[in-house]
């Protein structure tokens, strides 16, 4: 089946899906990312959209346990504490104190940077 803008991507022998094609999108959802796995391997989106889920789960995990997550060859997840400090209401102009905060840091591996220039 080929109809404008949609193709037919077999996933297992005799089964097929429809999905959109070149979609012109500012970013990569996790849909996208299950789609193509799921191409590349020829295992359904179901499965992949577990394993996908579930690599992100142990991730956020580590993160929460306040652990690095090493990706070798893409990067480094961190938790970073960003230390209290006194801002200041823009509509009042009263200061205000902002307490500290965890936040996770990404620094890109050197193969990734290297694709991106």
């Amino acid at each position: 089946m080929d109809v404008e803008g949609i193709n037919e991507v077999t996933c297992k022998p005799g089964r097929t899906r429809v999905c959109a094609a070149n979609q012109e999108v500012n970013g990569m959802t996790k849909k996208d990312i299950v789609m193509k796995v799921s191409i590349d391997t020829n295992l359904t989106q179901v499965d992949v959209k577990k394993i996908v889920q579930r690599t992100l789960d142990a991730i956020l995990e580590s993160l929460e346990r306040g652990e690095t997550v090493e990706l070798r060859n893409f990067g480094v997840f961190k938790v970073k504490v960003r230390r209290g400090r006194i801002g200041r209401n823009p509509r009042t102009g009263q200061e205000v104190q902002v307490p500290e905060k965890r936040v996770v840091v990404f620094k890109p591996g050197l193969v990734l940077k290297h694709q991106i220039k």
